[in-house]
């Protein structure tokens, strides 16, 4: 089953691919093991691959690029983001990057949402992507550059779109409320929204999500397994929530859903993988993976049929938003 992305004629599958990992993300990752990750996606169905510059300083993006070279260009949908250029340097020799991932220091990243600075992005995720157009681009985390962003980069992409050069834009970031701000204020057609609507938390339900219908934006939910704290079965004690320890009160939460998961048959990550796309304004998820299994894994928590039963219960108990729809 697939649903529109965006106004533009794309069109995404349930399960997005998001490839962060693909550029050594906290640890070092073999090329083939990468671009095999990327070929198991295919051969499972996913169509619809989202990466970053910012994800290992274009390796993602390289990465990416190899695993679907050879495949019919009308038959996947990719995104990238703008706002963090990546420039060349010499100054670091021996030096690893100091932003999360496990590659030499050998580019700079810079902020940058001029006009000029989103075509020297686009044109450099072009050529480490291998190809010759994108479909979605996305201002990236503009969290302190809102006026910026506003000003500079989102007239660039709506000129860029009404070009025919990309077929849609947006925004993605960690937040909904500035987020909102911007479907209210551009003409935007898709958002990536990491977090802040998952089996977790829902804020996105009172801003973002009405907002996105109203207007006919998309939304791709990204970061559903809130940090790793819903992505197996029950969270570990050193659970991370927004890249942090877990308090105890969210462990003690995500415990209880998980106790009306397993009494349904079901697990928790294929009840938080699925939960999203209940809302009308969500398109696809998008989950993160850095090897085939992984992949294959996370392709099969769609397969699971969650019993109807199961979200009345969470509501009961109140650990669901009553106003969320489920599926």
């Amino acid at each position: 089953m697939t649903r529109p992305l965006g106004r533009g004629g794309l069109i995404a599958g349930p399960h997005a691919y998001g490839v962060a990992a693909l550029g050594n993300l906290y640890s070092a990752l073999e090329e083939d093991a990468a671009i095999d990750a990327v070929h198991a996606a295919w051969e499972r169905g996913v169509r619809y691959f989202d990466t970053a510059p910012h994800y290992g300083l274009g390796l993602s993006e390289e990465r990416l690029g190899a695993g679907l070279a050879g495949r019919a260009r009308n038959e996947f949908v990719v995104s990238t983001k703008v706002g963090k250029i990546l420039v060349d340097t010499d100054e670091f020799p021996g030096e690893r990057d100091d932003q999360g991932f496990d590659v030499p220091k050998n580019r700079v990243r810079r902020w940058d949402f001029s006009r000029d600075g989103v075509l020297r992005s686009i044109e450099g995720s072009l050529e480490r992507l291998g190809l010759d157009r994108l479909d979605v681009v996305l201002v990236h985390d503009p969290d302190d550059h809102y006026r910026e962003a506003l000003d500079g980069a989102f007239p660039a992409l709506e000129e860029l779109r009404s070009q025919g050069v990309i077929t849609s834009y947006g925004a993605g970031m960690n937040q909904s409320e500035m987020l909102t701000d911007f479907v209210r204020n551009t003409d935007l057609d898709v958002v990536m929204v990491a977090g802040r609507y998952s089996l977790l938390e829902q804020p996105a339900l009172a801003d973002l999500l009405p907002a996105a219908e109203a207007r006919g934006v998309s939304i791709v939910a990204a970061g559903v397994f809130n940090s790793g704290l819903l992505a197996t079965d029950r969270p570990g004690a050193d659970a991370k929530y927004n890249y942090e320890a877990a308090p105890a009160e969210l462990l003690a939460r995500v415990n209880r859903i998980a106790d009306v998961c397993e009494a349904h048959g079901v697990t928790l990550p294929a009840v938080a993988a699925q939960f999203p796309l209940a809302h009308p304004a969500v398109a696809t998820v998008c989950l993160g993976a850095r090897s085939r299994s992984q992949v294959e894994r996370n392709a099969s928590l769609f397969d699971v049929q969650i019993p109807a039963a199961l979200w009345p219960e969470l509501r009961a108990a109140g650990l669901l938003a009553e106003t969320a729809p489920t599926p």
